[in-house]
């Protein structure tokens, strides 16, 4: 089979699986009609020629069919060459076909190459029929073509009908081959991949949506994403969310917060639009209706995830596939999806050489360990994800290893998955299963940053050991966003482990993540040094009353973790009646969600302290003094209403991010900040009482500055000239001042809803996305051209904006503007429509403009617009417009418009 061009097309561009081209008075009531039934049988889908008429000439509708179609299949026959018509048949496939496979039927290929014998004969026949040299050479040429390309030969075959099961599964074979060679060695995929095309029926232009189900560790992600690897250049958006059910946790948030949050994720990545911020849930349907897109959604295991998401298929424009992999079958009927495929295990020998892949590095076991191999994967049950946990357990074992591993692996294998995982566990060296705990317990899901930062003085060789366990395919690094990965299973595993350490006496364990282990130990006092981690839903608890030495025996204790997996609880069930008199001096991680005393302990000393998550607490001051902090990284005591003061932070000169949001009582920072020069992201917003900032400072590392609703800011906030994105909407601010024209970073500035700010703001040429919407700017001054890298422009519901430059024409970068609902303007700018650099989003507000300077004849008479003018219909690309009057048909065919 030949490829005859360098382009390879996918699947979903193609009508027709095959183009069969042959000769009726040979094949077509024997060996042809055999073949296309095969085809018919396994899902080959076959153009039939029966209503096309034969001439000399081969009609339009047939060239048309041999582009449509994925592979020609040439019944090279002895009257073949006498037909002209197969002969043309055959030039125009050489030409556009991407595939070619023939078949020599009862004619030698030499024969055909040669052009002798019979063939040659007939092939002369038809040449004196053709006095057109020129066409007699393209056949020529066309015959010795198909002649080179090794196909099957009839005389090679005793049984016809072995031959044409041969040529079907060849033909299957091609069309189920994906483009990257990331899945060249996945066993069974080609099936996988006949079963999908059938269910997403790539030809209609309906939008379907589709749901892989089966239980964990069978392989949903891995078939969603060979799909995704297959179909995603045919789509003009894209996005693959893995593991969304542990990726995409409610958090702080209520339902309806937890699905905007949700968009804003799913449209950032979708259209590729960094931090966005959406209000409204339809939105989706808003920016994706008229786009066809495939989304695959791995994981999912609540029906609000889908909810927010793809919640109608009217969300998405026409030909959109939405694919949805779950543990859990009812959730997918309960959103409607009635294509589902139920994904089974293997057959035993996929399962065989699954194994082998993973322990051997190779498809079938050596000779000398096949009865091994067969033994281990009939142990593993054929469950893909043990098979090659197991087989990783045993790569590089030399055979006598292998075989002393086998007794343990027959008792354990036979009684269920948790022993067979444990094999791959106790094949890894003592550091690297100390990893594998940590994560198991406390770090599933997290950041490779963060974890390394958690573990970074354990001396545990954090950055090979995360390398092993991952090529022993016991966790899964995300290439996008670096989020480790461990199999729900493998979780348990290591849980179980830490549980063996001491059975009867949880706490002499390393770990603690049981709810009603963790109350008897903090109740009865009866941790001890062994405990090196706590990790707590606290929403999941009844009502707790801990005394002040809860935490008194526990001195090695690093990482304490009470979090709040859902708003479930208004109050914390979490009570400390006698206050707190102790927390490990040793403690990397504090997070305590509802935290509910008005300080720290006196005695804490926080030297060990790498990152403090105390969200919505009862906080007043965090603790007295000057506190060691150089391990400090992160500091978030975002929504603690009664937080009026923030400690000395002079000596956390490693702290890279301050989150204080929503503390409404906080008045001011510290002048102490001033030292944290490796600050990189502080957000206060919704920080009510917050007036001013400490000045005569210059941040040397802060790159994000969030002070949204900060109502009482008045005074711009210098506090680096390094600031790339700077937010400070509905702030009181009431100027910015000229010195941040210099700011050698600033890409994005937001003072949406800065009620005070009347003056269009001088800003350095490094500005991207300027959001100025709801201010008191009267004009956009001619010294915006100077913002040559502006993309994003909105300034809408300007009440006061009454001129616009057209110097704004001349930016050569810009996509969008948005001066929607600005009803005072009294003209626009003609160049924007004249300029061939603005060649995207406009929206605007038109229906009061009086006398508009637009180009003749575009005018408004009584609020309507008559005509458009050819300077503005020469730019088709410009897709969006508004205008609050009515609208001439002959424009409607030019521009989407809002109203």
């Amino acid at each position: 089979m030949a490829d005859s061009s360098s382009l390879s097309l996918q699947s979903c561009h193609w009508r027709h699986h095959v183009f069969p081209s042959f000769s009726g008075k040979d094949v077509r009531r024997t060996f042809l009609s055999h073949l296309l039934k095969e085809f018919g049988r396994i899902g080959i889908r076959t153009f039939i020629d029966n209503d096309i008429k034969r001439s000399q000439m081969i009609s339009s509708e047939l060239v048309q069919a041999i582009r449509e179609s994925r592979i020609a299949v040439v019944v090279l026959s002895q009257t073949y060459a006498s037909s002209s018509w197969c002969l043309n048949e055959l030039v125009e496939i050489k030409k556009v076909s991407q595939k070619v496979m023939p078949v020599f039927y009862e004619v030698d290929p030499s024969d055909v190459r040669k052009l002798r014998g019979e063939f040659g004969k007939a092939f002369e026949k038809a040449c004196e029929r053709q006095p057109e040299e020129e066409v007699n050479q393209r056949w020529r040429e066309a015959l010795v073509y198909v002649a080179n390309i090794a196909g099957e030969s009839s005389q090679n075959w005793n049984n016809e009908a072995d031959m044409i099961e041969k040529i079907a599964m060849s033909i299957s074979n091609e069309l189920n081959s994906t483009r990257s060679r990331d899945f060249d060695n996945l066993v069974g995929i080609d099936a996988h991949m006949r079963e999908m095309d059938s269910l997403l029926y790539l030809e209609s232009s309906e939008v379907k949506m589709v749901g892989i189900w089966g239980p964990a560790g069978i392989g949903k992600t891995t078939i969603a994403r060979a799909l995704f690897n297959r179909l995603s250049e045919n789509f003009q958006h894209t996005i693959f969310m893995e593991n969304v059910k542990g990726s995409y946790k409610r958090s702080e948030l209520d339902g309806y917060g937890f699905k905007l949050r949700l968009q804003e994720q799913f449209l950032s990545e979708v259209i590729d639009h960094k931090q966005m911020k959406i209000h409204d849930l339809g939105l989706v349907k808003e920016r994706l209706q008229d786009l066809k897109v495939l989304v695959v959604l791995d994981d999912v295991d609540k029906l609000e995830q889908l909810d927010a998401l793809v919640k109608q298929s009217q969300w998405f424009g026409s030909g959109s596939r939405i694919i949805v992999t779950t543990e859990n079958k009812q959730l997918l009927r309960a959103h409607g999806i009635e294509l589902i495929y139920e994904l089974g295990f293997p057959s035993r020998s996929e399962a065989l050489q699954i194994f082998c892949q993973s322990a051997f590095g190779q498809g079938s076991a050596p000779d000398d360990c096949i009865e091994l191999a067969t033994e281990i994967t009939k142990l593993a049950g054929y469950l893909p994800l043990a098979l090659k946990v197991l087989g990783s357990s045993l790569r590089g074992m030399s055979k006598d290893e292998q075989k002393s591993a086998l007794p343990r692996l027959r008792t354990s294998l036979n009684e269920d998955i948790r022993n067979l995982l444990r094999a791959g566990y106790d094949g890894l060296h003592e550091k690297d299963k100390s990893i594998f705990l940590h994560i198991a317990c406390l770090f599933n899901g997290e950041n490779v940053g963060y974890v390394k930062q958690m573990l970074g003085s354990s001396g545990l060789d954090v950055n090979f050991g995360l390398e092993v366990l991952t090529n022993r395919s016991l966790i899964y690094i995300s290439r996008c966003n670096r989020t480790i990965t461990m199999h729900n299973l493998l979780e348990k595993l290591g849980r179980e482990v830490v549980c063996e350490q001491s059975i009867d006496e949880p706490g002499k364990r390393q770990f603690l993540v049981d709810a009603s282990e963790i109350y008897d130990v903090l109740v009865d006092n009866t941790g001890t040094g062994a405990v090196l981690g706590i990790s707590l839903d606290i929403t999941m608890i009844n009502e707790w009353f801990l005394n002040e030495r809860a935490f008194g025996g526990m001195h090695n204790l690093i990482f304490l973790r009470f979090y709040k997996s859902s708003t479930s609880k208004d109050q914390t069930e979490l009570h400390l009646p006698q206050g707190l008199d102790y927390l490990p001096r040793k403690l990397r991680l504090l997070h305590w969600d509802a935290y509910p005393m008005k300080s720290m302990p006196l005695s804490f000393r926080p030297e060990f302290l790498v990152v403090i998550n105390i969200r919505e607490s009862q906080l007043e001051k965090l603790w007295e003094g000057t506190q060691p902090l150089r391990s400090l990284k992160q500091m978030n005591l975002s929504t603690s209403e009664y937080l009026k003061e923030i400690p000395n932070l002079s000596k956390a000169v490693n702290i890279e991010e301050l989150c204080l949001s929503y503390c409404r009582t906080l008045v001011m920072l510290p002048s102490s900040i001033k030292n944290l020069n490796k600050l990189v992201v502080l957000d206060m917003e919704y920080c009510l009482n917050l007036e001013f900032f400490p000045s005569n400072m210059d941040l040397e590392s802060l790159s994000i500055l969030n002070l949204d609703r900060c109502s009482r800011l008045r005074i711009f906030p210098e506090i680096s000239s390094k600031i790339g994105y700077l937010s400070l909407s509905e702030t009181a601010i009431e100027e910015v001042p000229a010195t941040v024209a210099s700011w050698p970073c600033l890409a994005a500035l937001d003072m949406s809803g800065c009620k005070n700010l009347k003056t269009f703001p001088c800003l350095p040429d490094t500005i991207e996305w300027l959001d100025l919407s709801r201010t008191e700017i009267q004009e956009v001054p001619l010294g915006i051209e100077e913002l040559v890298r502006l993309n994003k422009l909105l300034m809408n519901s300007c009440m006061k904006l009454k001129s616009i430059s057209s110097a704004i024409s001349r930016l050569e970068h810009i996509e969008t503007l948005d001066f929607l609902g600005c009803k005072n303007v009294e003209s626009f700018p003609a160049e924007i429509f004249e300029s061939s650099r603005f060649c995207h989003n406009l929206v605007m507000e038109m229906g009061n403009i009086q006398n508009p300077d637009l180009p003749r004849p575009f005018y408004f008479s009584s609020n309507y617009i008559d005509t458009i003018p050819d300077c503005i219909a020469r730019h088709c690309k410009l897709p969006f417009m508004n205008s609050s009057g009515s609208i001439s048909s002959n424009i409607e065919n030019h521009f989407i418009w809002f109203d």
